[in-house]
């Protein structure tokens, strides 16, 4: 782990991690703006619309077979950086992590306070009954995911058009702003309502890893430009 921000950890005891797509790039889940990313693959649609409210109500099975086969991946298994951050939560250090990602990949890896800001593809609710159904149940069901009772399933993920829950952000602003360090890492924070966040940070320390630099470079105590499995190695 590089040296200075090992410091940082080792100082602290109230840290807060805000990640986005490039914590889960290295489990093999590819994330929407890079080279490969999905926005740069060409699809019938553009990928931002078809994981749009408006594309799920009105083309819901074509939603699905986007969203089944570019949206989950049951296979990813967590890095060294969800290794780190559960280890570092278990030790009581890091006091929550927040993340845009929806692969529930920190859970996997033994984070317990986990504010998933876009929902997880682990959660999915009949819109009738609002019956519970998991992950398994979506990727085997044929055409359009519907519960026993006959409503359409759909998915605990924000999508485009969606705002994201009130009590996800209230929950991550008191946590961000109760931080005496953030540590954000692997997003472009050009994304709002979540690249806001980091505006409620008034703690003493402010960490940045990304491959590419981000506009809030320059309010950064510390920043690394690296991938986050390669910073969180041991």
């Amino acid at each position: 782990m590089n040296a200075e921000l090992k410091e940082i950890i080792s100082k602290s005891n109230n840290i807060v991690f805000f990640g986005g797509a490039g914590v889960s790039t290295e489990s093999g889940i590819p994330d929407f703006r890079s080279v490969d990313g999905l926005y740069s693959k060409k699809y019938k649609y553009p990928p931002e619309m078809m994981i749009s409210h408006s594309f799920f109500k009105s083309k819901t099975e074509e939603f699905f077979d986007f969203y089944i086969n570019k949206m989950i991946f049951l296979d990813a298994k967590p890095n060294s950086a969800h290794k780190k951050l559960a280890e570092l939560e278990k030790e009581g250090k890091v006091k929550a992590v927040i993340t845009q990602n929806i692969d529930g990949l920190h859970q996997a890896a033994g984070s317990k306070n986990v504010l998933e800001l876009h929902g997880s593809v682990h959660r999915n609710y009949c819109m009738k009954c609002g019956k519970f159904h998991d992950v398994n149940f979506i990727i085997n069901s044929k055409g359009i995911p519907k519960c026993d009772c006959g409503g359409i399933i759909k998915p605990d993920v924000v999508l485009y058009e969606e705002s994201l829950k009130n009590e996800v952000i209230e929950s991550a602003v008191y946590y961000i702003d109760q931080a005496d360090v953030l540590i954000i890492g692997g997003t472009s924070l050009v994304v709002y309502p979540a690249a806001g966040l980091i505006n409620y940070f008034k703690g003493s320390k402010l960490v940045l890893i990304n491959k590419s630099s981000t506009p809030m470079d320059d309010r950064a105590d510390l920043v690394i430009n690296d991938s986050l499995g390669k910073v969180f190695e041991d």
